[in-house]
């Protein structure tokens, strides 16, 4: 399996290598400033369970469903209460940009308390606030979770995670965030991926299309742009023609590599200097076995058992090896030269960088 994970890596650095960087759209390098989601979060009760709800010990629970049947004009105890289908949950979502009061959203249900699992339940309306503490939706309806649990304790069986459910257009927004484009003299674009390179990539070819000098690159990530007067009352139409227009990015030479599952990604622009490379596996083994050893003879006793232990420590016997290439699969084909696992080629390349041949910058997730 290692081995095919390095056939795997080698042949996707060939076809990168291969391959030119094509241009991309605007719209997916950059986005417009002021043009952008609002996170929601709110409090509610999941009602409907099958026994698998908050236990008492969960206290707020309780409180809560007291308080909803107060503003429903009943009265309970909440001492006498032992609820085993309701579950305090924190309910979150996504206020998009333009949103208007009617469109739907989803909302994502989490468990807060101890419940077992949110299967079957149905979420009563719960007020979404904003970070300005103001209510932006309204949420209610029954639940659709990925998973399940069966059973009790040791013999029972839980699948993927039961207490975070999804309810898709399960929130109505009640409020609207206003975003104004009208008798704006200027739009701002953000590079998703800050490059001061792309940035001016990007404001060049936003003047060579409108055919004059509008656009600045104010730094790495922010370019300024002038509405033209012909489109001064057209603030939509004008944004749809700079985000078709087609802009090559540029990167920086970067390796990323997570030594938890192995996995090793290079960019195009990784170069490396010549540098040698030893790189040999050394296994250390332990073994004991034991003996059994008789008594001396006339001496009373039934023997003993001594424990004899064996070193052994193999290393395999590799030559240096020279490395450097112009391009990401010469660096990749010499590497494997050396027959190394992903997990190894992690090692040579902390020790390629540390060494200061690796011209790129290494990422260990």
């Amino acid at each position: 399996m290692t081995r095919l994970r390095t056939i795997i890596l080698v042949f996707l650095a060939t076809l990168v290598s291969v391959g030119n960087v094509e241009a991309e759209r605007i719209k997916d390098l950059a986005n417009v400033r002021g043009v952008r989601s609002n996170q929601l979060v709110g409090y509610g009760i999941v009602i409907g369970l099958n026994g698998t709800g908050d236990s008492d010990k969960t206290t707020f629970t309780t409180q809560s469903v007291v308080a909803m049947l107060a503003r429903n004009n009943v009265r309970v105890d909440m001492r006498g209460l032992k609820l085993r289908n309701v579950a305090a949950v924190m309910v979150t979502g996504d206020l998009p940009a333009f949103a208007r009061t009617g469109n739907k959203i989803d909302v994502t249900v989490s468990s807060i308390g101890d419940a077992k699992s949110l299967v079957g339940g149905t979420l009563v309306v719960s007020p979404l606030r904003g970070h300005d503490g103001k209510v932006y939706a309204m949420a209610q309806g029954p639940l659709a979770v990925g998973g399940y649990t069966v059973g009790d304790g040791a013999t029972g069986e839980v699948k993927n995670h039961p207490t975070v459910a999804r309810i898709s257009n399960g929130a109505i927004v009640e409020r609207e965030v206003q975003v104004k484009l009208d008798h704006q003299k200027d739009v701002t674009l953000q590079l998703r991926d800050a490059d001061f390179t792309t940035a001016a990539r990007l404001a060049k070819v936003i003047d060579m299309n409108l055919g004059g000098k509008y656009a600045t690159a104010r730094d790495s990530g922010t370019i300024s742009v002038r509405v033209p007067a012909a489109y001064a009352q057209r603030p939509v139409d004008f944004l749809a023609l700079i985000e078709r227009l087609e802009v090559t990015p540029d990167s920086l030479a970067r390796v990323v590599v997570n030594e938890r599952t192995g996995t090793i990604i290079m960019g195009q622009d990784v170069r490396i200097s010549p540098v040698a490379i030893a790189h040999g596996n050394i296994t250390v083994s332990v073994k004991t076995t034991e003996q059994a050893v008789p008594a001396t003879p006339l001496t009373p006793g039934l023997g003993q058992v001594q424990a004899n232990t064996e070193l052994t420590v193999k290393e395999e016997k590799r030559n240096l090896i020279e490395v450097s290439g112009a391009s990401l699969a010469d660096v990749v084909e010499g590497l494997n030269r050396l027959g190394t696992s992903p997990r190894d080629l992690i090692t040579i390349l902390q020790a390629i960088k540390k060494a200061g041949a690796l011209k790129a910058a290494l990422e260990v997730m």
